[in-house]
């Protein structure tokens, strides 16, 4: 197993930044624009912020475009639905649950599951260096 590298977490998460305001955005829009169901507008970020991660991940964090970008998407879609999936069932949770608005839902969930799930997956599963 690889030994975490310091400037490749910290890429990581000014990517996961940039990604998680994408997704902010797509999600307030939704929710407080359109009016939409705050679970549709966390799948919609969810979408748009996955497609900027992906961008990044693959140019900026791993450098990695030399790799078949089909087989990069397959496996970052995989990683996505996971990580869709838990975000969407944690907002869900802390918004009926713990009756937290959808925004601080959104905020606690996005934390965990980006360092917690999306980042070790990206590094050795989806971005991983031949």
């Amino acid at each position: 197993m690889k030994a975490v590298r310091y400037p490749t977490i910290l890429k990581a998460q000014a990517a996961s930044a940039v990604s998680t305001a994408v997704d902010f955005l797509v999600t307030i829009g939704c929710v407080e624009g359109l009016h939409a169901w705050y679970l549709l507008g966390t799948v919609l970020g969810n979408a748009a912020g996955g497609a900027t991660n992906f961008y990044l991940g693959r140019h900026f964090v791993f450098r990695a475009p030399e790799q078949g970008a089909p087989a990069q998407g397959v496996r970052y879609f995989i990683v996505w639905l996971g990580s869709m999936a838990l975000n969407a069932a944690g907002v869900y949770l802390f918004t009926q649950l713990l009756h937290l608005n959808y925004v601080y839902s959104k905020v606690v969930v996005s934390l965990l599951v980006g360092v917690g799930f999306n980042y070790f997956l990206q590094l050795h599963f989806v971005f991983r260096k031949p």
